[in-house]
């Protein structure tokens, strides 16, 4: 056994000890409560300035910012009006990457992001602000300025901001303005850009560029102000279906901080078209909306498995260089109608559609009539023949086994009427919801306006899948009514009929 040196320390016996023993133990005792002291003091002084753990965590929650942070996709935008909340998902964005402590996504270290604002005062008074107010001052590793002092950087304009993260090391917020020009965006690699409202087309470019070597994050929040600008074309409306776009509009109302009072004192001094980008952050035009009952968060809905005794029809709008659009329509027992698939496709042959529309059918195990073909409605313009053609579309289609029918109804104004109806009636639920995956018919929807010419129509742009919506709602009653609630025997009874009526179709 390993043997120990005595001490020279004779032990102290119980319940003896000295003046001078005391004295010591009571200044060690009074060192560690002081340590102990400074460490809650340092802890409060940091929970005081700590607002990224407080945001979004009481009792009112923000439910559209979250959707914003959860959001995994690479381009994201929040159009909103003022005091919605929106620049607030910019700034706490912006620190959760720069910290390395996004709570919704996988995090990594040394971050290398850009804010840009419109111009160097904007972005002191709005998104520095912000995150700044979001950043604890015991992060910030340095700072430098462009104008001012990094001892107050408030009231100053930053240049950078060098942010400890989470990993030990550390991050860079850069701060940029659409003012120096798209010459001053080149060169860096970027890990993120927030664009703080709407930046010039060829800065935005400039800054997609940034982002591709490390895979980066684009992510924007703005109040539309400037009408259709190629934010609308390219990002909301979204033509070319980009996985990695993703949109949502924030309004007063969502925000669960702004008290109804103030919203009812802000909607009285703005005028009504004012309210539509101040207010909702919608888009402007000279023409309005088609359809401003259209919204994407109410008649836009998931997939899910549709009963084969709801499958109503297939309706078409023939196009060769033009799109052909199709779509696939089914009803419920109380007459709502649901689209629940697409087929959009331009410059193929009525072949190659055909082959599409059957491969759909199969998929959902669409019924056929007594001969064995599909029936759809289409464009009566598809009974003509053409000079190079000796066969109209319509003959070409029953070759392919899909038996169309052209006899529709076409009235414009009357068929835009009805799907009004269908999308906001006079009383209750919408009635009329599309799945998600019909990408085009939802864009479609959201770009429809009217022209302003003198015959007030809508803009003959864009309109292929609208045009066979309206063939198909018109062949559906009006819902301008209310209608008395079925009871369970009634809609027994419609689901039978209903199946009884289908068998003979076959």
């Amino acid at each position: 056994m390993k043997k120990f040196k005595k001490s020279g320390h004779k032990p102290i016996e119980k319940g003896k000890c000295d003046d001078k023993m005391r004295l010591n133990f009571g200044g060690i005792m009074r060192e560690v409560l002081e340590r102990i002291l400074l460490i809650e003091a340092e802890q409060k002084r940091r929970a005081a300035n700590n607002f990224l753990a407080e945001y979004n965590t009481g009792e009112k929650k923000h439910l559209k910012q979250l959707a914003f942070h959860k959001c995994p996709k690479k381009n994201r935008w929040v159009f909103g009006g003022n005091r919605s909340g929106k620049t607030e998902c910019g700034a706490v964005e912006t620190v959760y990457m720069a910290r390395g402590n996004h709570p919704y996504r996988d995090n990594i270290k040394d971050t290398f992001g850009w804010v840009v604002s419109l111009s160097r005062e904007v972005q002191r008074d709005v998104a520095q602000a912000k995150i700044l107010h979001y950043l604890n001052p015991a992060w910030i590793a340095d700072i430098t300025m462009v104008s001012g002092k990094k001892e107050s950087p408030e009231y100053g304009v930053i240049d950078q901001i060098m942010v400890k993260n989470v990993f030990g090391g550390v991050s860079v917020i850069g701060f940029k303005s659409c003012d120096q020009g798209r010459e001053k965006f080149q060169g860096s690699s970027l890990n993120y850009v927030w664009f703080d409202e709407e930046p010039p087309k060829d800065v935005y470019d400039e800054c997609r560029m940034r982002v591709i070597d490390k895979n980066g994050d684009i992510f924007g929040t703005m109040t539309p102000l400037k009408g259709l600008t190629f934010v609308y074309e390219e990002i909301y409306l979204n033509p070319t279906n980009s996985p990695d776009i993703w949109c949502e509009f924030m309004e007063w109302a969502d925000n669960p901080y702004l008290p109804e009072e103030e919203i009812k004192a802000l909607s009285e001094t703005l005028s009504k078209e004012q309210l539509e980008s101040r207010r909702f952050g919608r888009f402007k035009a000279n023409g309005g909306l088609v359809y401003p009952e259209f919204d994407e968060n109410i008649h836009v809905i998931e997939p899910f498995n549709v009963p084969h005794d709801w499958y109503d029809n297939i309706s078409i709008d023939p196009g060769l260089k033009n799109p052909l659009s199709c779509h696939f329509y089914a009803v419920d027992f109380d007459g709502t109608v649901y689209v629940i698939a697409e087929h959009f496709e331009a410059e193929q042959t009525v072949s190659y559609h055909a082959d599409k529309i059957k491969e759909i059918c199969a998929r959902l195990n669409w019924g056929k009539d007594n001969n064995g073909n599909i029936r759809a409605l289409i464009d009566s313009a598809a009974n003509q023949k053409t000079l190079s053609a000796m066969k109209s579309v319509s003959e070409l289609f029953y070759e392919q086994g899909i038996n169309v029918n052209p006899n529709v109804n076409k009235d414009l104004f009357s068929g835009i009427a009805r799907v009004k109806q269908y999308l906001k009636p006079a009383s209750g639920s919408p009635k009329l919801y599309i799945f998600s995956t019909c990408v085009n018919l939802i864009r479609e929807l959201k770009s429809y306006r009217w022209g302003t010419g003198d015959n007030d129509a809508p803009k003959k742009v864009d309109d292929h899948a609208l045009d066979e919506l309206r063939y198909y709602i018109m062949t559906k009653p009006e819902n301008s009514a209310p209608k008395k609630t079925k009871t369970i025997i009634e809609k027994d009874k419609e689901r039978l009929f209903r199946m009884i009526l289908n068998e003979r179709k076959r």
